[in-house]
C-alpha cells in the first residue's frame, strides 16, 4: 500500500520534471479558480552537483544547476512546494499551487486524472523513446579470464 508521503512524493516528482506548456495543456482545461497567497518570493538559485568515481570514490564537483523554488499557501491553510530545474517562476507556482491542491480531498481526484497521469505517462513515453533511441549503439563491457 502507498503511503499518503510516498504518493506527494511521486506527484511532485512528475510535477517538477513537468514541461511548463505541457502542464498548461493539462491544467487550463480545468478551470479550478482558487486564492493562493505566496509563503516568501519564488527564488532562482544554484545547486551544485556532486560526482563521485566509481560510487565509493572521492566526491568531485560535476557542476551547478539553476532551480526556482516556490511555497504557497491557499485558503485551507495547506502548502504546497516545488523545486524546478531552470529560471521559470510562473511555472514553479503553479507547481506549487497544483501541490497544495492535490492534498485537499475536493481537488484530488480531478488533478489527479487529468494533470498528474497524463503527465507521467507523457514523461514515461519521452523515457522510453530515449532508451529506444540509445539501445542500439549502447556498449556492453565484459573481461575474459584466461585459463591457467
Amino acid at each position: 500500500m502507498v503511503t499518503k508521503k510516498e504518493q506527494r512524493a511521486y506527484w511532485m516528482s512528475v510535477l517538477s520534471r513537468s514541461r511548463a506548456e505541457a502542464l498548461l495543456s493539462y491544467w487550463h482545461p480545468l478551470n479550478i479558480a482558487v486564492d493562493y497567497q505566496l509563503l516568501r518570493p519564488t527564488e532562482i538559485g544554484l545547486l551544485q552537483l556532486q560526482g563521485r568515481m566509481e560510487s565509493t570514490g572521492q566526491r568531485f564537483m560535476v557542476g551547478d544547476l539553476t532551480v526556482t523554488r516556490a511555497a504557497v499557501q491557499i485558503k485551507d491553510g495547506i502548502c504546497g512546494y516545488s523545486y524546478i530545474v531552470g529560471r521559470d517562476k510562473p511555472h514553479a507556482e503553479r507547481c506549487a499551487f497544483i501541490d497544495a491542491l492535490l492534498q485537499t480531498q475536493s481537488a484530488f481526484n480531478p488533478l489527479w486524472k487529468r494533470v498528474v497521469s497524463p503527465l507521467a505517462k507523457q514523461q514515461q513515453a519521452e523515457h522510453d523513446r530515449q532508451r529506444r533511441e540509445v539501445a542500439p549503439s549502447r556498449v556492453n563491457f565484459f573481461t575474459l579470464v584466461r585459463g591457467e
